[in-house]
């Protein structure tokens, strides 16, 4: 069954086919360590996760990388403000020093791979911070240099977009609608308004400062991309992702400066995942507009229930955040939740002939759609035809793209005060005393607790 993913660049689905038999290099931008990472930015790693687990499911070897900006991404993508390591510093109150500064990339890295856990995205391969990879952003400079695509302004080596006739291919730019806005008052030595900083020597005082052959400074935030996915992935590669923000101006400068010092094709496919926007647009952290999965844990949300919600949209739809409908996928997470448990207590044999295998793996091939592939899903544990033995079979073979870990649901314990009540309950329903079980059934209710009463026995789950 052909695998099929949505490329940015050609504007189509197309058949995917890597550059090596068998093998994916895989490149996911990563955080800029400033501050918290909000549901938003979350939704995208979702995707990737389910990108990765799909090319798994494939029975692909992915080499999987991520980077994280711990230098050089400015306020601005028009080389202008100030790092935003340095403003978050200035925000907690910290000393302007660089082992502060190292200090707090390092706390929002952590709380990030924390938030990964709890979301269960799988880690990547390699992790590569900007500030271990200094000299490879260097060499790759060199080269673009040597085949001069650079010039030099106040703010320091520049990359001359007019050069590189294919600038536009990606986010499918129209340069001569392209205004000066702020790069031409911050740097009216700059030849084009889509020229960009390759290595800044402007701020003599900004805290990470390395020697170059440019002058002390650090590099452009583009450039860190292009080096760090290069030195692991080699400089042509399958897929690299990221959010829909980055294709007019991150992701199109990384394809300049990676073709400009190769001369050949860097990267194949192109995934963009679409945003999570709240009735006033896209959730920002710029605006102080968001949510941690920290906050949604402390108004009682599984972290895995944010998750089932983002499968409630297709990666390149626009997903739109009320608590409502976190309410729905909750509900609906923990109603899915609870068929399995019950079905993984009662595995009975039923063998029957089915398509729900070649259904779900058609879906998530077809450009990952997990909408559909849930309604596969849905539709599998309703079936009455097969024994549960088999339903949970599949499913757990659905979970390796899935990653909700269904081998390890199980009921949550409840406390003895609750217990008691449910075994009086059980009590007056065999002494057929009803009026007394249906009042503690409705207590149980206004505690959280649901009965079920089945041939097996009670059953009990959380509302």
């Amino acid at each position: 069954m052909a695998f099929k993913l949505y490329n940015t660049l050609t504007r189509k689905k197309e058949v995917f086919k890597p550059i090596e038999k068998g093998k994916v290099g895989l490149y996911c931008c990563g955080p800029t360590v400033y501050w918290h990472q909000h549901i938003g930015n979350l939704r995208t790693y979702i995707f990737e996760d389910v990108l990765k687990r799909v090319l798994m499911y494939n029975r692909f070897k992915v080499m999987h990388v991520i980077n994280v900006t711990d230098v050089g991404h400015l306020t601005s993508d028009a080389d202008v403000g100030e790092d935003k390591l340095l403003k978050a510093l200035k925000r907690e109150g910290l000393p302007l020093t660089k082992e502060a500064m190292l200090k707090l990339a390092d706390k929002y890295f952590d709380e990030f791979k924390q938030d990964f856990e709890k979301l269960h995205i799988l880690m990547p391969d390699v992790w590569c911070k900007a500030t271990e990879h200094i000299p490879e952003m260097i060499e790759l400079i060199e080269k673009i240099e040597k085949n001069t695509y650079t010039y030099t302004t106040n703010v320091g080596l520049i990359f001359d977009t007019s050069k590189f006739k294919d600038y536009a291919k990606l986010g499918r730019l129209n340069l001569e609608e392209i205004k000066e806005g702020a790069r031409g008052k911050e740097d009216p030595e700059r030849k084009h308004p889509s020229d960009f900083a390759l290595w800044i020597t402007n701020q003599p005082n900004h805290i990470m400062l390395w020697d170059s052959p440019w002058g002390k400074g650090f590099p452009g935030w583009h450039l860190e991309c292009a080096a760090m996915s290069m030195k692991y992935l080699g400089d042509q590669f399958d897929i690299h992702c990221g959010g829909k923000e980055h294709i007019q101006v991150h992701h199109t400068n990384e394809i300049t400066e990676a073709e400009a010092a190769t001369g050949k094709k860097w990267v194949n496919y192109w995934l963009h995942a679409e945003w999570l926007v709240v009735p006033k647009g896209k959730m920002s952290k710029s605006k102080g507009e968001f949510f941690t999965i920290s906050d949604l844990i402390e108004k009682g949300y599984d972290p895995l229930a944010y998750r089932y919600f983002c499968y409630t949209a297709h990666y390149r739809t626009p997903l739109t955040f009320s608590w409502e409908a976190l309410d729905s996928a909750k509900i609906a997470y923990e109603n899915f939740k609870n068929r399995i448990i019950e079905m993984k207590e009662d595995l009975v044999s039923k063998p029957k002939d089915n398509k729900y295998q070649e259904q779900f793996t058609a879906a998530v091939n077809d450009d990952l759609n997990i909408p559909v592939a849930m309604s596969v899903v849905w539709n599998l544990i309703k079936e009455k035809d097969l024994g549960n033995k088999e339903k949970y079979d599949l499913l757990l073979d659905f979970d390796k793209v899935l990653g909700f870990d269904i081998r390890g649901f199980k009921r949550v314990e409840i406390s003895e005060d609750i217990q008691k009540l449910v075994d009086e309950r059980e009590a007056a329903r065999k002494a057929k005393d009803f009026k007394k079980a249906d009042e503690i059934r409705d207590k149980l209710k206004e505690m959280g607790i649901v009965l079920e009463d089945t041939p097996q026995g009670v059953r009990w789950k959380r509302a």
